[in-house]
């Protein structure tokens, strides 16, 4: 199994529960992992770190509220886009939630 994988992606969005959210927006990071089957015998197959990295920032120009939405969708895109891949993961933060005293993110994932 091959786990091509684009960590870290950063995007500022306007994107929550909350109206002063969607005003001010939030600070999201982006993790996806992609797993291919691999037979040594053929070449491997190539997943373009460009594509993970697109689909990701075009899902947030989209309004939402929940993370999970878009979670989902980033993870249906990738699916059409990359249809020989085994599994997508596809973790989502939100850092220094609006939540009482001092959390550094919330995150969800969801892999399949």
């Amino acid at each position: 199994m091959l786990t091509v994988s684009l960590h870290g992606i950063s995007i500022h969005a306007p994107i929550g529960l909350y109206p002063e959210e969607l005003v001010n927006g939030n600070d999201f990071e982006i993790d996806v992992d992609i797993y291919v089957p691999v037979n040594d015998a053929q070449p491997w197959p190539f997943v373009d770190y460009a594509i993970i990295q697109s689909t990701v920032a075009l899902e947030f120009t989209q309004p939402g509220e929940i993370i999970e939405t878009f979670a989902q969708n980033i993870h249906r895109s990738l699916k059409e886009q990359v249809p020989f891949a085994e599994k997508i993961k596809v973790v989502i933060r939100k850092l220094r939630p609006m939540l009482p005293g001092n959390v550094q993110y919330s995150q969800i994932s969801y892999e399949g």
